[in-house]
């Protein structure tokens, strides 16, 4: 780690004052801001009441507008080849779905900003960390949760430097202090949605549930498809709605173990509506942001068209009746309005060694005059990354993903788990594989578990080519940074070290899973 400044005094309270219903991918706050603030007020009732009142019970209740808008986040774009912006990390009120919840965000908002750049460009940032100090200090074990107010930044899928003041997540954003970050984009980055959020060990996780997160997207990659371009362009972040009694998150109980969600969100709403006329056809970038389940998405009457995975242009637009989307990965769809009429995009029903999340996600209302659109030809061509043939590979790796449970897992606290890539927990002074610039390689990831992991790296994208051993169709060969991997099954992908030199992770992005361990760290030096 980049910054070993001393904690601030230690501070610990039970599980026991904390209710393990929750907490918010929407929400989190400071329990001195929760203590503050939401519980501030309630001694205000009582003193005004007298002392024989009680304070009220339950999460503090907002107005809920059923009818609401999707809304869409404000817009950051670069000026002159620069993206040139502030990110203030602070405690903002936020009311979602009938709650008033204090959340940890970017500028006071979830999602935080749309940063918008192209290739060749420069994201110049001022992180100002504006959360009250740590109360715990670095602990001594680093695999377990600590100092949820200290924080980073990670441009996830990016294929820029990982060093510096660049995507460097080894880097620790203290409270109170203003950090720059500086990341060039390649003149041949590959252009599509991405997004950003926190990645510092040990905090990620409550952060990324609180609300921090944003998306990233490099424009132009449909430039040349007239009926892509012609498509209202939409963001759909997706998230699962948990908080403690507090409407807050500052217990890691909260998020543990697969807590279920009070509810789903898109863009910090709640069941919003999206609004299309009959014929219209718009582009939906999803990226789910939840911090650990899958969401197998549907949309009432109407086919989802997939044209991109994880921000890569495909050859060829895949069409579904549903999507498996991950935590971390994105997929843009096309979708074209059918008949007049409500229509609901929702979670439905799926098995990741444990149901995920289900309920609705938004409303589709289709209304008002037909508007004649057409979509694409399904072969779209254009696939902006060269194939990897096996003649081309110069080594082979084979890791595997394990997790040590106690004896009874359901009574069990989150300390008790081990989280383990090739049997060892993350150590972030380790480095577990090193591979020369401009290496070529296969691996083989493994999931001995009874439930799915999510596999993602950072840096450099891959192109999966098998599933539990079976060759991929070369159609279906899809580049990713994110991708399920299957319990008790494996993956096997091809990826090039091309460009950057340094130390970079990858790790299950089912964030509770990184955070108690299972990530390791890569090293490319110059060959």
């Amino acid at each position: 780690m980049t910054d070993d400044r001393p904690g601030d005094l230690p501070f610990e309270f039970s599980r026991r004052q904390v209710l393990r219903s929750g907490a918010l991918i929407c929400g989190g706050a400071a329990m001195a801001a929760a203590t503050g603030s939401l519980l501030g007020r309630a001694r205000a009732a009582v003193e005004e009441a007298g002392h024989h009142a009680l304070p009220p019970k339950g999460v503090p209740r907002a107005p809920w507008d059923k009818d609401a808008l999707l809304m869409q986040p404000e817009v950051r774009t670069s000026e002159g080849g620069v993206v040139e912006t502030t990110l203030r990390v602070d405690y903002a009120y936020h009311d979602i779905g009938g709650y008033r919840l204090s959340l940890r965000t970017y500028e006071g908002g979830i999602p935080g900003p749309t940063l918008r750049a192209r290739p060749g460009d420069v994201l110049r940032l001022k992180l100002v960390n504006g959360l009250p100090p740590d109360r715990d200090p670095t602990p001594v074990d680093m695999t377990l949760p600590h100092q949820f107010n200290t924080t980073n930044f990670h441009f996830h899928g990016g294929h820029v430097s990982p060093g510096g003041i660049s995507d460097n997540v080894f880097r620790q954003m203290r409270p109170g202090e203003s950090y720059d970050i500086e990341i060039a984009i390649p003149e041949d980055h590959t252009r599509g949605t991405y997004w950003y959020h926190p990645h510092k060990h040990g905090s990620a996780d409550i952060q990324l549930t609180s609300g921090m997160f944003g998306a990233l997207i490099v424009e132009g990659d449909f430039d040349d498809v007239p009926e892509v371009a012609a498509a209202e362009d939409r963001v759909l972040i997706l998230n699962a709605a948990l908080f403690d009694y507090l409407g807050s998150l500052e217990h890691y109980d909260t998020v543990w173990p697969e807590a279920l969600p009070r509810f789903l969100a898109v863009n910090g709403q709640r069941e919003p509506v999206i609004r299309m006329r009959p014929g219209e056809v718009q582009r939906w970038r999803l990226i789910d942001a939840s911090h650990e389940d899958n969401f197998r998405v549907a949309l009432e009457g109407h086919e989802l068209n997939v044209i991109a995975y994880d921000g890569i242009r495909r050859a060829q637009m895949d069409q579904r009746d549903d999507l498996v989307i991950a935590p971390g990965q994105r997929a843009d769809i096309l979708v074209k309005a059918g008949a007049p009429g409500t229509y609901m995009l929702a979670a439905v029903t799926n098995d990741q060694g444990y149901q995920s999340p289900t309920g609705p996600l938004a409303r589709l209302v289709v209304e008002g005059e037909p508007l004649q659109m057409a979509l694409p030809n399904p072969a779209l061509g254009g696939a902006p990354l060269k194939p990897i043939a096996a003649e081309e590979i110069t080594n082979w790796r084979r890791i595997w993903f394990n997790t040590e449970a106690p004896e009874n897992p359901a009574a069990a606290n989150y300390q008790e788990f081990a989280f383990l890539v090739c049997g060892q927990r993350f150590d972030p002074d380790r480095v577990d594989h090193t591979v020369p610039l401009g290496a070529v390689e296969e691996w083989t990831v493994e999931n001995h578990d009874e439930d799915d992991h999510v596999f993602h790296i950072h840096t450099n994208p891959f192109q999966l080519v098998a599933i539990n051993g079976e060759a991929l169709a070369d159609e279906d060969r899809d580049w990713r940074d994110t991708v399920i991997l299957p319990r008790h099954g494996s993956i096997t992908f091809r990826t090039r070290f091309l460009d950057f030199t340094g130390k970079f992770v990858l790790h299950c992005h089912m964030m509770n899973h990184e955070e108690l361990g299972m990530m390791q760290v890569i090293e490319v030096v110059a060959a």
